[in-house]
């Protein structure tokens, strides 16, 4: 059976990835099944830089197919922040909480028509070797001005999607994965991984 790796230790990640790669019925590890891969410092400019460090890294580390993402949420008001730095906006130790406060807060009284955002995700899968591979998913929306939701994770309570009127964590992980920047970015991914892993084309 073929197997890949899951360049992240992020619970929610591996369980939103997990999902949208079962049909595969390729063998997937998350990176904490192999002790002696170092932590990678994603201090790219891009989200691909920091996807294909990632991916990279692993793949040497494990000499096995592994896939890594990254993601990053781009406020037309806040001149495309917080971008690549999404994870750790509020600060090194930050919780997903602290961003989203900061978020709305920075975000306060600003016009509806000028809460536009994107969410945006890469996925780098890396062969054996550390030759990359990147796909990207979009999904456009709003800021909203308050918290609602309690499904998902990361910036999921205050996005809302275009066209929906609910926030990411309004949503159920199914419908979600239909519509998510992540879930775009993974039916890409599996395409690629038909034509990368298995010659399929």
């Amino acid at each position: 059976m073929d197997e890949i790796v899951l360049a992240t230790r992020n619970k929610h990640k591996i369980e939103e990835i997990k999902r949208l790669l079962r049909d595969l019925e390729i063998k997937i590890h998350s990176v904490s099944d192999f002790a002696h891969v170092p932590e990678v410092e994603e201090d790219g400019d891009t989200l691909e830089e920091n996807a294909a460090k990632k991916a990279r890294t692993v793949a040497l580390g494990t000499k096995k197919w592994a896939l890594a993402d990254d993601t990053g949420l781009e406020v037309k008001h806040l001149n495309g922040e917080p971008g690549v730095y999404s994870a750790r906006w509020a600060g090194p130790e930050c919780s997903y909480k602290d961003n989203n406060r900061k978020m709305l807060r920075l975000m306060k009284g600003v016009p509806a028509k000028k809460r536009g955002a994107v969410f945006s995700t890469v996925i780098a899968l890396s062969d054996p070797k550390g030759k990359i591979f990147c796909v990207k998913g979009t999904v456009k929306g709003h800021i909203s001005d308050k918290m609602a939701g309690k499904n998902g994770f990361g910036y999921d309570p205050v996005f809302v999607v275009e066209k929906t009127g609910k926030t990411f964590a309004q949503m159920s992980l199914e419908a979600k994965n239909k519509i998510s920047h992540r879930g775009r970015a993974l039916v890409k991914a599996k395409k690629l991984i038909k034509a990368v892993i298995r010659g399929r084309g």
